[in-house]
């Protein structure tokens, strides 16, 4: 069992038992989009976010996606940590058919893949390495790098997105946020240039750091 600092909130109760059997922290459950009209529970995410930091770690899929932003947008003060799950695609065991996207939620997910999902979004680094990066990646380093702006954009930043393991729907600012978590400015434009090069196989690229 990991401990966790921070409080994470998740989408529903199937995925809040996933994550007690492998974390030990608080997990506040929004029961999908009934975080819209849940003040108090709102409220405590305020708490939290402000007290010890909240994990956002809602399903890759729109809906996920949807409650994400409503809370972001919603946490004025504190600290919001944006955990995102690969995309995954198949059926959780207990459900009769697969979501609308085919893509599994975090219920679905392994545990070897959502403690990865962690790591890369910085949150068992320590202190130190958390504020080691002193050039830290920003939109225009993804222009520069082909990654926003350019005809085959959205085509690299979707290959790059497979490749760390991030789901398709990410925003640019979101995708910013995430990469500053993984690696340096340095290291990402080594990966791109590797990725304009080689279109035709994966790139071999380690992304523990």
């Amino acid at each position: 069992m990991i401990h966790v600092a921070q409080a994470i909130v998740v989408e529903g109760k199937y995925d809040k038992i996933k994550l007690s059997s492998i974390l030990d922290a608080v997990i506040l459950v929004t029961n999908g989009f009934g975080i819209f009209k849940n003040q108090e529970m709102l409220n405590l995410i305020r708490y939290y976010a402000k007290a010890t930091g909240v994990i956002v770690l809602t399903d890759s899929d729109t809906a996920g996606f949807r409650i994400r932003n409503y809370i972001k947008g919603a946490v004025r003060e504190g600290t919001l940590y944006h955990v995102y799950t690969p995309d995954v695609y198949g059926k959780e065991r207990r459900k009769e058919k697969p979501s609308a996207e085919g893509k599994l939620g975090v219920e679905g997910i392994d545990k070897k893949r959502l403690l990865e999902a962690f790591d890369k979004a910085g949150i068992f680094a320590n202190e130190t390495e958390a504020s080691a990066q002193t050039d830290p990646i920003t939109k225009a380093d993804l222009y520069a790098y082909g990654l926003s702006g350019g005809a085959d954009s959205k085509a690299l930043r979707k290959k790059l997105q497979k490749q760390l393991g991030l789901p398709d729907l990410l925003s640019a600012s979101a995708l910013t946020e995430i990469l500053n978590t993984m690696m340096t400015k340095q290291e990402l434009a080594e990966l791109t240039a590797r990725l304009t090069d080689d279109s035709s196989k994966p790139a071999s690229f380690d992304t523990t750091f």
